[in-house]
C-alpha cells in the first residue's frame, strides 16, 4: 500500500510541475500546406474580430502592426474565420531583470456563442524580429474569470507566464490544452478533413508569446486567425500529447573553464532567469522519464500509452544547439516504426508533419530522442560573447529543449 501511495504522489508531482514544460515549446499544430492536394469545398463566411483582416493590411514594416500578409487558404464548407489581435502594443523586457527572454500571455476572446470545433490556426507575429514563438492555449469558460484576474494583476497588456499560462496547477501532458502555434518556418495550419479541436461556448484563447530580447525590445502587436466549424459537424476530436525529454549537454573539453560548466551552477542560473518553478524542469523530467541525469549529446524519453489512440500528426522542437530529433513507436521491437526523423535540425523550419494514421494500442510506447552539440556555438551569432555552459532544459533562446508532439484521436 505504501508503495502504491508513493507512486501516486510521484505521478501527481510530475503532472503538477510539468505545467512549466508546456510554454517552453514552439510547435505548430499539425496540418499540411495543401491538405494532400485536395480541392477545397465551397468556402464559408469570413468574420473578423478586434482588428481588420491582416490580409488587407498594408506592408508598412512598423513593429506595432501584424506581420505582412500571407494569404490564407480557402475556407471549406461550413467553416468561418475570425481574427484576434492584441488590444494594444506590448514592449517586452526581462521580467526578473535577468536574461534575454520574456514570456507574455494575452487573453483573446473569439466570442463563441455556440460550441465549435477549431479546424485551423494562422499566427501572425507583429514583430518577427523579437517574437521567438507563439503558442495558443484553450481557456475553458469556467477559467475565463481567472484569466481576466491574471491580466488585471499586472501593469500593461497581458501577464508574465514562464512555464505555462499560469492558470493551471498542473498540465496533463497526455492531453494538453494546445490549439496551435507559430515558430520560424510556420505557416497557416489546417487540420485534415474530419478532425477538429473542441471549443466550448464561452471559451477564450491565451496567446503566449516568447520574446527574444537578443533581437531587441521594440513593441509588438501580434494576431492570430482561428478557423472554426460548428460542433454539429461530424468531426473527430483531436488531442495533443507532449513528449518532453531531458537535455544534459556538458561543456566541451578545452572549453570548460567557466563556472557555468558545472551542472548545479548552470541550473541555478536558469532558475535565476525564469524562477524556481520553471527553472526546475531539468530535474522534474526525471520523474517522467526515469533514470538520473547522465551527461551526453543524446537524450531520450519513453512513454507508455494508457489507452488506444491514432496518430495523425507529429512535430519536434529544439533550440539552436539541436542537431537531430526522432520520434519512434515501439522502439527496439519487431513492430518498431519511426514517425518523425529530422537528421539535420533546422531551427528556422519547425513546421509540423501530417502523417498517414498510425494506430496504437494501450501499452504501446512512444520514444523521443534528441541530439545536441556545443560546437554550434562557434557558428551562430546568438552565442557571440557568451560563455560555454552545461546546457539543461531552459526557456531561453540560447537554452535548450527536447520535445516531441503527437496529435491523436481516441476511439
Amino acid at each position: 500500500m505504501a508503495s502504491r501511495l508513493t507512486s501516486q504522489v510521484i505521478v501527481r508531482l510530475v503532472a503538477t510541475l510539468l505545467a512549466l514544460i508546456v510554454a517552453g515549446t514552439l510547435l505548430a499544430a499539425c496540418g499540411s500546406d495543401e491538405q494532400r492536394g485536395a480541392a477545397p469545398a465551397a468556402p464559408g463566411s469570413d468574420r473578423q474580430t478586434a482588428a481588420s483582416d491582416p490580409e488587407q493590411a498594408g506592408g508598412s514594416g512598423h513593429h506595432d502592426t501584424p506581420a505582412a500578409a500571407v494569404r490564407s487558404k480557402p475556407l471549406r464548407r461550413g467553416e468561418t474565420r475570425t481574427t484576434l489581435t492584441m488590444q494594444e502594443p506590448y514592449t517586452p523586457s526581462a521580467p526578473t531583470g535577468v536574461g534575454t527572454d520574456d514570456y507574455r500571455c494575452f487573453l483573446l476572446d473569439p466570442q463563441l456563442r455556440e460550441d465549435a470545433f477549431l479546424t485551423g490556426t494562422h499566427v501572425l507575429p507583429g514583430n518577427p524580429d523579437v517574437v521567438h514563438h507563439v503558442i495558443l492555449f484553450r481557456v475553458p469558460p469556467e477559467q475565463v474569470a481567472e484569466a481576466r484576474q491574471a491580466d488585471a494583476a499586472e501593469a500593461g497588456p497581458g501577464w508574465t507566464c514562464f512555464g505555462g499560462t499560469g492558470l493551471d496547477d498542473f498540465t496533463d501532458v497526455d492531453d494538453a490544452e494546445w490549439l496551435g502555434a507559430w515558430a520560424p518556418g510556420g505557416r497557416e495550419s489546417v487540420l485534415r478533413r474530419g478532425l477538429g479541436v473542441p471549443l466550448d461556448k464561452g471559451a477564450q484563447i491565451v496567446m503566449q508569446v516568447h520574446y527574444n530580447l537578443l533581437a531587441g525590445d521594440e513593441p509588438d502587436v501580434s494576431a492570430t486567425q482561428l478557423r472554426l466549424a460548428p460542433r454539429g459537424a461530424e468531426l473527430a476530436a483531436l488531442h495533443t500529447m507532449l513528449l518532453p525529454a531531458p537535455v544534459e549537454l556538458p561543456c566541451r573539453r578545452g572549453h570548460d573553464d567557466s563556472p557555468l560548466c558545472d551542472r548545479a551552477t548552470a541550473l541555478a542560473d536558469v532558475k535565476a532567469r525564469f524562477g524556481d518553478r520553471a527553472g526546475s524542469t531539468a530535474d522534474i523530467l526525471y520523474f517522467l522519464c526515469g533514470g538520473a541525469p547522465t551527461p551526453g549529446n543524446s537524450q531520450s524519453c519513453t512513454r507508455t500509452l494508457m489507452a488506444p489512440a491514432t496518430i495523425h500528426g507529429v512535430a519536434g522542437h529544439m533550440h539552436l544547439l539541436g542537431r537531430s530529433i526522432t520520434v519512434e513507436v515501439n522502439a527496439g521491437t519487431p513492430q518498431a516504426r519511426t514517425v518523425l526523423d529530422i537528421p539535420v535540425w533546422n531551427f528556422d523550419n519547425q513546421g509540423a508533419t501530417p502523417i498517414e494514421p498510425v494506430r496504437l494500442a494501450a501499452g504501446d510506447q512512444v520514444t523521443v530522442t534528441c541530439r545536441h552539440v556545443q560546437w554550434l556555438r562557434d557558428e551562430l551569432p546568438s552565442f557571440e560573447g557568451q560563455e560555454e555552459r552545461y546546457v539543461v532544459w531552459g526557456e531561453g533562446t540560447t537554452d535548450e529543449m527536447c520535445l516531441g508532439l503527437l496529435q491523436l484521436t481516441h476511439p
